[in-house]
């Protein structure tokens, strides 16, 4: 067992929670092959069916009492409070990932999106394993870990043109969203400020240094 800002966790639970989150990495792959409006349905309906699920637990003993026994050891402490009802990081992965597909362009959210489950997760089990020095709100370490994985991440998700403008872009979002993370925990969920945090920051640099991309929501014109 290790000690950390959310509370007393059982790594080898930590380690299933994640690799379980890894499987989010099928929203931006499957998103970059279809329609926006497409992806916006699936995720809507997806989305809702998470909130029912999540917010039933805390309304009805019986269903809350089956999802602890299946999901339970996944949970962390804040996601087991029975007073506060927060909903649990599935659903915040699906209710960002519909936020961004709303108001990110496809390049920027498949970008954002995939750093937000490779880098987040080799965050959290590279600090909660090895972090020692005191960084922010986490450690040194895990946020390191962060921003080297979504510079890899950034080396091959997908580009407009391919120009070293748009990789020096991603990697100054990267070094943001790596700040966010650390300091996300006690009121904001990483799952919905990193992404957001990320595109943002990639969109106001892609109109600033290459505003004659005409990078907007629906894509890049033809």
């Amino acid at each position: 067992m290790i000690q950390t800002d959310q509370g007393t966790i059982n790594y080898k639970d930590e380690l299933v929670r994640k690799l379980i989150h890894l499987f989010s990495l099928s929203i931006p792959i499957i998103y970059y092959f279809i329609p926006r409006d497409h992806a916006i349905l699936i995720l809507g309906i997806l989305t809702g069916v998470a909130l029912f699920i999540d917010l039933s637990r805390y309304l009805s003993a019986s269903f809350g009492k089956l999802f602890y026994n299946f999901f339970g050891f996944l949970l962390r402490k804040h996601e087991l409070d029975s007073n506060k009802r927060n909903l649990n990081g599935a659903t915040y992965v699906l209710i960002s990932a519909l936020i961004c597909v709303i108001i990110l362009p496809k390049v920027i959210f498949v970008t954002a999106f995939s750093i937000l489950i490779i880098s987040d997760s080799v965050a959290a089990l590279i600090g909660r394993k090895f972090g020692k020095t005191k960084l922010l709100s986490k450690s040194l370490e895990g946020t390191l870990a962060f921003f080297i994985s979504a510079i890899i991440v950034i080396l091959f998700t997908p580009k407009v043109t391919g120009d070293i403008i748009e990789y020096l872009i991603g990697f100054f979002a990267a070094l943001v969203g790596g700040i966010v993370e650390n300091i996300s925990f006690g009121f904001a969920d990483d799952n919905l400020s990193i992404p957001i945090s990320i595109g943002l920051t990639m969109w106001c640099l892609y109109l600033l240094f290459l505003p004659e991309l005409g990078l907007t929501l629906l894509g890049i014109p033809k």
